[in-house]
């Protein structure tokens, strides 16, 4: 079945949390069978990581201090790399015009769409965060925080990537340009996310950090899918 042949399948009764189940389905499914895809991504992402202790060096102290950021840069451009594929095939086949003509509500598609790419790229990534940070001789408390600060922030990530994907559909250089846009919105998560590690170390609480993330992921989905339907809305007129 092609992803056009899912979108004409009937759907249930149309109504916004419907749409968002029937968004997830049917991304989720599209994702198992690129799976070799999804393992490039998560292959990436364990290259990254495990050079930097090759090249700074075998010092402990350097490697702790640096550990919870380089692990939040590596999983920022995992995701980064992942976007394109939200919109970009079903806007070349058509199947994204079919999308916005369905009965659901064009928001709730794209949230299920987001989630089922944060289930298949950013969960993987939150998941091997803690055994990739004992390179760096985290301890248990920093691990946790580290593996509970991505799986609060990578959603974010996403969110906030498929508002630049939509606004670069059908651009030449949509690459570069996505890339432009959404990485100074990054920002601020991997401060926060960063920094939530870096706080246990120092023996402090990880609490007013992991708020703040947990601050940005609900405003980003609310706002997030209503930008990005706007923005495909404008790219299939």
């Amino acid at each position: 079945m092609t992803p056009f042949d899912a979108v004409i399948v009937d759907p249930p009764p149309a109504g916004a949390w419907s749409g968002v189940a029937w968004g997830i389905a049917r991304d989720l499914k599209l994702a198992l069978r690129s799976r070799p895809e999804l393992g490039v991504l998560l292959l990436f992402y364990v290259i990254v990581v495990t050079l930097f202790p090759l090249g700074v060096g075998p010092d402990p102290a350097l490697l702790r201090a640096l550990g919870p950021g380089v692990l939040w840069v590596a999983a920022l451009l995992a995701s980064l790399l992942s976007l394109p594929r939200l919109f970009a095939a079903d806007f070349a086949d058509g199947t994204l015009e079919q999308i916005a003509l369905s009965p659901y509500p064009l928001p709730a598609l794209i949230s299920g769409k987001i989630a089922a790419h944060w289930a298949s790229t950013g969960l993987p990534l939150a998941i091997a965060s803690p055994l990739l940070g004992m390179q760096f001789g985290l301890d248990r408390s920093e691990l946790a925080v580290l593996a509970l600060g991505l799986v609060l922030g990578t959603p974010t990530l996403s969110l906030l990537g498929a508002i630049g994907a939509a606004l670069t559909l059908g651009l030449r250089a949509g690459g570069g340009l996505l890339a432009l846009l959404i990485l100074p919105l990054y920002v601020p998560i991997l401060i926060f996310g960063a920094g939530a590690v870096d706080a246990v170390r120092a023996g402090l609480s990880a609490g007013p950090q992991l708020s703040l993330l947990a601050s940005a992921l609900l405003a980003g989905a609310v706002g997030a899918p209503l930008a990005a339907a706007a923005a495909v809305r404008i790219a299939l007129d």
